[in-house]
């Protein structure tokens, strides 16, 4: 398996999630990056005029991409026939045009691993939380016979807004969760920006993000469903609802998680769903598996964007806080690094655990 490698585009290279695929993929042990394509205007450019000053990360840009010249992800699309295994989908579109994009890409016989919102919804494209729901990549063969395709297809990770308390829910569903309210509070990296270019973020809060609310109560949904006649049929429970803020934090989402139990667990029961909850990632030691993906911390005041965003890579979702609740039975905090796990670390994994399952020979 390890000494296999897959050659890779990204496809919304320039932007902000697009960027920190190039940083996760520089000396990837599987994927070797051959194209980065982005919109017409970036086309024939190389690599660091495209981006210009809007270079995000706190990392320089990967020596390997300094000498590329991006291509236009429209115009360019067919000429990647053969020349890469799959590509990476991150791009800043409206959603009619982001459907059709990646369904070409599939036709075109290259598997899309997609960052977008946009097919989330589609009912036989899996929503993958590797550690949750790798066994939803049963519906790519359903979706490969409606597209007519023989390897090309469409599979998507979930919000970056779930990652937080979904992962620390999912262990404890054998209690049967029935409800959950969730507050999230959100970086600022999870609308593409940084402190120089939000600057009304600055000694604020903005109690609204777009679509956000909807996402984190029907998505889970998707993810806890199963896979029926060729589809994915949502779960019908639990009932979750959520708010959503934007806060002045650069990186990490987290969440204020409040969650009533058909039958109520012990505080020690819940601490060792977490402790010893595993998932597809960490039994076959993908390269950006976290070894423990549950990090609970004992201290009253952690988790911390600041201290805690880094655990295991940022690919740990961590939880602190566990307290039993008058309204509900118990709440907690929950946390997760959303550029990372939230979005393209989540891409990466997910891209193993298709390569490790044999989806792009």
């Amino acid at each position: 398996m390890a000494n296999k490698t897959w050659k890779v585009g990204v496809i919304g290279a320039t932007g902000m999630v697009g960027q920190r695929f190039l940083t996760l993929l520089d000396g990837h042990p599987w994927f070797q990056p051959v194209a980065l394509l982005a919109s017409a205007r970036s086309a024939g450019k190389t690599y660091p005029e495209a981006v210009g000053n809007k270079w995000a990360m706190n990392v320089p840009i990967p020596a390997y991409a300094k000498d590329m010249t991006v291509l236009d992800a429209d115009a360019d699309a067919e000429a990647l026939v053969g020349k890469v295994d799959f590509v990476f989908c991150a791009v800043n579109m409206k959603k009619d045009d982001i459907k059709a994009l990646e369904e070409r890409y599939a036709k075109l016989e290259i598997p899309v691993v997609s960052n977008n919102s946009a097919h989330r919804g589609t009912k036989d494209v899996p929503m993958i939380i590797p550690e949750i729901n790798a066994d939803h990549l049963d519906v790519i063969a359903s979706q490969k016979a409606r597209l007519g395709t023989k390897r090309g297809f469409i599979a998507v990770k979930s919000n970056c807004s779930l990652q937080s308390y979904v992962p620390l829910l999912h262990p404890l569903m054998k209690y049967g969760v029935k409800q959950a309210a969730v507050c999230t509070y959100q970086a600022i990296s999870g609308a593409g920006k940084t402190f120089e270019t939000m600057p009304e973020i600055v000694d604020n809060i903005i109690p609204y993000i777009g679509g956000e609310e909807e996402k984190s109560e029907n998505e889970p949904l998707k993810i806890w469903g199963t896979v029926e006649n060729g589809e994915i049929v949502n779960a019908t429970s639990p009932v979750i609802t959520a708010q959503c803020l934007r806060v002045p934090v650069s990186d990490g989402h987290t969440a204020a998680a409040f969650v009533k139990f058909e039958q109520k667990p012990t505080k020690e029961e819940i601490l060792s769903a977490w402790a010893n909850f595993e998932g597809e990632p960490q039994k076959l030691q993908l390269p950006s598996a976290p070894k423990q993906f549950l990090h609970y911390f004992e201290e009253d005041n952690r988790p911390q964007p600041k201290l805690d965003r880094m655990t295991e890579n940022g690919m740990a979702v961590c939880a602190g806080r566990l307290r039993e609740d008058g309204l509900f039975d118990w709440r907690f905090i929950g946390f997760s690094h959303n550029t990372l796990r939230g979005a393209a670390g989540g891409a990466v994994l997910l891209a193993e655990l298709l390569a490790a399952k044999g989806y792009f020979d």
